[in-house]
């Protein structure tokens, strides 16, 4: 079985800035799940998302025309700031602030909590009030280990991709992901909420 090597970031980046069109549409397809993902977290709205994107890449094509883009084997994560600061200044625009809203079922998976469930009326409305149990948890963590909780579930992002988009040792968001877990588990017991249907 032959394995294929992928094409490092940077040398893409570089082959687009010498006129290969290819090299972007490369990079646009290897990250464009995690980059919209990252932004339908944040604005709730698929067909803001998708607008949203298509200005990252504007912006990203804009940027590497100019010979502005210096992060050295960085791409993703600069791709990721782009893409939550054109979020933030939508919300600047709107003047309302973002907050954690489920996507779908495979959200949660991290706590293996929530088990297939019949589709069922009662079903549904527990499986709906324990995803809202969970956004609202996710909500009282710290601000650094809610950030690097949401990119890794929503953006499914790597630790070294969050360690260097949040300008940390890999080390510090592995720190930070392990307390915002041991956080929620202490307030899940706290609060004596239940997470699963039995």
């Amino acid at each position: 079985m032959r394995t294929t090597v992928q094409t490092p970031d940077q040398e893409l980046v570089h082959s687009y800035i010498q006129g290969n069109e290819q090299a972007l549409s490369e990079l646009i397809h290897r990250h464009k799940q995690k980059v919209y993902a990252y932004i339908r977290m944040l604005v709730k709205d698929a067909a803001l998302a998708e607008d949203l994107f298509q200005d990252v890449f504007v912006k990203v094509i804009h940027t590497l025309k100019s010979g502005n883009y210096n992060e050295e084997g960085k791409f993703l994560p600069w791709v990721m700031r782009i893409a939550h600061n054109l979020s933030i200044d939508h919300f600047r625009r709107e003047k309302r602030l973002p907050q954690i809203q489920k996507q779908g079922k495979e959200e949660f998976d991290i706590f293996r909590t929530i088990r297939m469930l019949d589709d069922n009326v009662e079903d549904k409305m527990i499986k709906e009030q324990i995803l809202r149990d969970v956004k609202r948890l996710i909500k009282e963590l710290p601000e650094e280990q809610r950030q690097v909780l949401m990119l890794r579930l929503y953006a499914d992002m790597s630790f070294q991709e969050i360690a260097a988009y949040t300008n940390v040792s890999i080390n510090t968001a592995l720190g930070r992901m392990r307390y915002a877990l041991i956080n929620l588990r202490k307030i899940v017991k706290d609060n004596a909420i239940v997470l699963s249907q039995s």
